[in-house]
């Protein structure tokens, strides 16, 4: 019998199944060797020589498959197909050596299939292949650099600055990315400028909206209208002035599909749409992968997921494009294939784009065999697959322009419409963006009535902090890392502390930024984008058999060896002297920075200055340790931008504000009434989105969206400080949604949410002196009568069948 060995029980239950009784399956739980996380694991000055050690957790599988092993001659290795993988294969095959389960009569075969499908599998079997050193090689040479960039410049690291815990390679260039979009938040300037949107109606008396687009025989540029004052003027121009059609402007314009995932815009998609995190979206992709039991037989239902090309096989084009003229008619089916090819740095396109196994295996068809992660997963990846072989979408657009009399002034009108929703009819991605609706029917010469004009102020924000999906196509953009490697990065920098996730955006901790400040310093080469793009290039030509693994180790390590020991050598004094002007732009406001060299309150003759330890950066006296005075600096991104205004509210004409107060940011109408309308700032919004349209919806709540079909009382929906509720008959009911869910929450689904939960007051007992009703409610503690705002608790186990109202009463008054 055969041992074919796979990375894990779940895919050797699958395989299992679609082998003959010729073959044990066997896992090998991942990797079973690894470097020993201690010097000397990798050896430079003995030609890179590595030292493999037995995982300790893996030693159990290990001796596992020795037992197995030693009963066969014929070794089937069907780990992933790509390096990591290869890795696992050499490495299982390396321990099986060292404990004399295999030599060299033994028979070694390594196999690789894209899909764990019946077909797919038994072909790989039927057509084995060496183990391929060249990708084993390149496996070995990024965990060497991994390695040597870790065990020096972390050691490096502890004892330069207090308190950091590591850098590594890859991670610490993410890392700077981060720290690089906040320091260009934080000295982003707010600019103001408006636009003009006028109200007209043709000759028909149908009526469309058109914004200012030229003045005096000038097209106008986004910042061309600067403050109200000139707004005002342009609103009198425009006022003073008879219209009619100059220009009518038809034409179909064509939107393709995107291009079937890969793993990075699976990972940002699952993201955006699923919310999902991205190592989340790995182990359900890892789940769907390796096999998922479908009414009695285990089949894998995707391809696999670490990839970065976007080819699909021609006998899965095939059968896609059989499935959109069966479920959409030959209208949504194109005349040949789509091909497409990939965009971004070092793409290496090895293997299949993730897809799924039989596109005829819709998503509805499994929904019961799936979890409802699986499910939300796969049916994105099938939309997508399918999509992507679609017919393009056909939109109508018509642009008329409308000039004055004397061509003074042109308003400029636009409307579009879905001619043939193509693609669409399956992904539905941005349509309502493309449907905006068509301009009623006008010709040129028409005469346009003018009704109203409407100027707005507008304010620039600062570009968004980095989301999991924003980073992850940042790092595939520049090249940084490889599809595998995306979620590892991202759990890395939180584990360390570096950055954390607020709002589902990353923000970079002062110690993220001191370790950022430091490499750009003194390792400026190892942290520049295009030098790792570069390592990440030279591993694929060690890939492809084309460069030498130990001469590439060579080329980098000896330069960075040199350097680590100059840095070594110098004192704390030397390292502060060279980081301490990045340090004070990325940490100090102008405030902060006027309080450096000001004398020391505690001492005579002692100066501020800027030092840092494991508190972060501080103000310290120079005189210490004689002197221990400290000061918190005035950081340049501490919200000092506050109070920001955001436009004044069309409704209220109020401007609205955003200010920062003593429990966080919070959004407010600007008027001059004692009591001011304020909502704090929702903990899943990233203050850095919200525009006036957001805020002024959100310093809408608590507002009413209907009233009960059947009582006729109001259901309204509000914030408080347990986030969003509904409200209604005195009750409040929970909405666990976002604040752009809540915000377009409609009043069918605020009764369906009343409805389904259950009521608290069980019965009513009656009425007390004062007319108050006094009900038994049950709560998450148990059971408690209430009567107005008192509440006396019964406890989970109470007789509530033995209680009146006058034992309620007296409970009531024993209380009070």
């Amino acid at each position: 019998m055969a041992l074919l060995i796979v990375e894990s029980p779940a895919k050797a239950k699958t395989i299992g199944k679609y082998l003959s009784k010729e073959f044990k399956v066997a896992a090998s739980f991942g990797h079973v060797r690894d470097l020993p996380a201690k010097n000397g694991s990798v050896d430079p000055d003995n030609d890179f020589a590595m030292k493999y050690e037995i995982i300790e957790k893996a030693e159990k599988y290990v001796k596992e498959l020795v037992k197995e092993a030693s009963k066969t001659s014929d070794i089937y290795l069907a780990t992933d197909p790509d390096r990591e993988g290869e890795a696992i294969a050499w490495n299982v095959i390396e321990a099986l050596k060292e404990r004399k389960a295999i030599n060299d009569e033994s028979n070694i075969h390594r196999v690789v299939f894209n899909e764990i499908t019946k077909r797919a599998v038994q072909e790989a079997i039927k057509n084995p292949r060496e183990i391929n050193m060249d990708l084993v090689r390149a496996q070995q040479a990024r965990r060497a650099l991994d390695y040597l960039v870790g065990f020096s410049l972390s050691p490096l690291l502890w004892t330069k600055l207090s308190g950091s815990k590591s850098a590594g390679r890859v991670q610490s260039v993410a890392l700077k990315l981060i720290c690089e979009r906040e320091d260009e938040i934080s000295k982003f300037i707010t600019q103001e400028y408006w636009s003009i949107k006028a109200e007209m109606q043709n000759s028909k008396d149908e009526a469309f909206f058109a914004m200012l687009s030229h003045y005096d025989n000038k097209k106008l540029e986004k910042f061309d209208i600067k403050n109200e004052e000139e707004a005002k003027n342009l609103v009198r121009e425009i006022e003073s002035r008879q219209y009619a059609v100059s220009t009518v402007e038809r034409k179909q314009v064509k939107r393709n599909p995107l291009p079937p995932f890969i793993t990075s815009s699976l990972q940002q998609d699952a993201v955006n749409k699923l919310y999902f995190n991205v190592k989340n979206v790995m182990r359900v992709a890892q789940n769907l992968y390796e096999g998922i039991n479908i009414g009695g037989e285990t089949v894998g239902l995707i391809t696999y997921m670490r990839t970065d090309g976007f080819h699909i096989a021609d006998e899965a084009i095939n059968s896609i494009r059989g499935s959109i003229k069966s479920l959409y008619g030959d209208k949504y089916l194109p005349q040949s294939p789509r091909k497409y090819v990939k965009k971004v740095k070092n793409a290496q396109e090895a293997h299949e784009a993730i897809r799924p196994t039989d596109i005829n295996r819709t998503p509805g068809s499994i929904k019961d065999y799936l979890t409802p992660e699986q499910f939300k997963l796969y049916d994105l990846i099938w939309k997508r697959t399918i999509a992507s072989q679609m017919e393009s979408a056909i939109l109508d657009q018509v642009v008329v322009e409308i000039s004055s009399i004397d061509q003074k002034v042109i308003l400029r009108a636009s409307g579009s419409s879905i001619f043939f929703d193509g693609f669409y009819k399956v992904y539905q991605d941005n349509i309502e963006a493309e449907n905006e609706g068509l301009l009623p029917a006008m010709k040129e010469e028409e005469a346009c009535k003018l009704i109203s004009v409407d100027p707005k102020q507008h304010f620039t924000q600062p570009p968004p902090r980095y989301s999991e999906a924003s980073i992850v196509k940042k790092m595939e953009e520049v090249g940084i890392g490889r599809p595998s490697t995306y979620a590892t990065i991202i759990s890395v920098l939180q584990d360390r502390e570096y950055v954390s996730l607020d709002n589902k955006r990353f923000i970079p901790s002062s110690r993220g930024k001191i370790v950022t400040i430091f490499l750009e310093t003194f390792f400026q080469r190892c942290v520049e984008y295009d030098f790792t793009a570069q390592m990440e290039e030279r591993l694929d030509s060690i890939s492809n058999g084309h460069a030498d693994w130990k001469k590439e180790l060579g080329y980098f390590w000896v330069p960075f060896f040199n350097h680590v020991n100059s840095v070594k050598q110098m004192t704390h004094d030397e390292i502060f002297s060279g980081i301490h002007d990045l340090v004070v732009n990325w940490f100090c406001s102008e405030e902060g920075k006027e309080e450096i060299g000001k004398k020391c309150p505690n001492c005579s003759g002692g100066i501020l200055k800027l030092n840092f330890g494991k508190a972060g950066v501080f103000l310290g006296c120079s005189n210490y340790p004689a002197c221990n005075h400290t000061k918190e600096i005035t950081g340049s991104n501490d919200n000092s931008e506050y109070p920001k205004s955001l436009g004044i509210d069309d409704m209220t004409g109020q401007e609205v504000m955003i200010k920062k107060g003593p429990f966080g940011l919070y959004l407010e109408f600007n008027s001059e009434s004692e009591k001011k309308k304020k909502i704090s700032v929702p903990k899943d919004i990233n203050v850095n989105d919200i525009d006036l349209n957001t805020a002024t919806r959100l310093l809408s709540l608590p507002k009413i969206i209907g009233e009960h079909p059947e009582t006729g009382k109001e259901v309204k929906i509000g914030l408080g400080r347990f986030g969003y509720y509904i409200l209604y008959d005195g009750r409040y009911f929970s909405l666990k949604k976002s604040s752009k869910e809540v915000l377009d929450t409609q009043l069918n689904e605020a009764i369906q949410i009343i409805e389904s939960s259950p009521r608290k007051e069980l019965k009513s007992l009656g009425f007390n002196e004062k007319g108050k009703e006094v009900f038994i409610c049950n709560g998450r503690y148990g059971f408690y009568i209430k009567c107005g705002k008192t509440n006396v608790a019964l406890g989970k186990n109470a007789d509530i069948e033995s209680i009146d109202l006058k034992k309620a009463l007296e409970l009531i008054k024993n209380k009070k």
